[in-house]
């Protein structure tokens, strides 16, 4: 079995998630009219001002010490009740169909519970899926689904809520 590390990104630890962002945007391009810049890397906007919001939390994975992806909550909710909003997901792709995105999932709802939003592109087959399959079981079907456009595109928000000590 691999051992799954989750652990907040430091400070110096920032770069390397914008260097992942590439794998990110790539993947996305499929589904998005992403595009590459001249110097053959899609064109990401500085973050700098994202990562010092307080509501921003990133966070690097590990699978058996090796760098397999990130995830970075922040507070850009759709919904007043709601506290956290998973804005980006990324797992490499030699790591996934093994459980580790659920895994990975289930540690941050752990490790922050409360009132979530996670939504998807709904064009991105592959999360859709992914999402379709995870949050019933994480939530115990406690989840409602809603349709909402980003940047022009029909995506699928799942809103739940995770306790915050046994019994609440």
């Amino acid at each position: 079995m691999s051992q799954i590390e989750l652990h907040p990104a430091q400070r110096d630890e920032l770069e390397c998630i914008e260097n992942l962002m590439q794998f990110y945007l790539y993947e996305l391009s499929e589904w998005l009219p992403i595009k590459l810049g001249r110097h053959g890397l899609f064109q990401i906007q500085p973050m700098t001002e994202y990562w010092r919001q307080p509501g921003t939390r990133p966070w690097l994975l590990r699978v058996d010490g090796e760098l397999a992806g990130f995830a970075i909550v922040d507070d850009q909710v759709h919904f007043a009740e709601v506290q956290y909003n998973l804005a980006y997901f990324f797992v490499v792709r030699r790591f996934r169909g093994r459980g580790i995105g659920r895994q990975v999932v289930m540690q941050l709802l752990e490790l922050l519970p409360g009132h979530w939003q996670i939504f998807h592109i709904d064009d991105n087959r592959p999360a859709r899926d992914f999402w379709a399959r995870v949050i019933p079981t994480l939530t115990g079907d406690a989840y409602s689904c809603h349709p909402i456009t980003a940047d022009g595109y029909p995506c699928t928000l799942y809103k739940f809520h995770t306790p915050t000590a046994p019994g609440q």
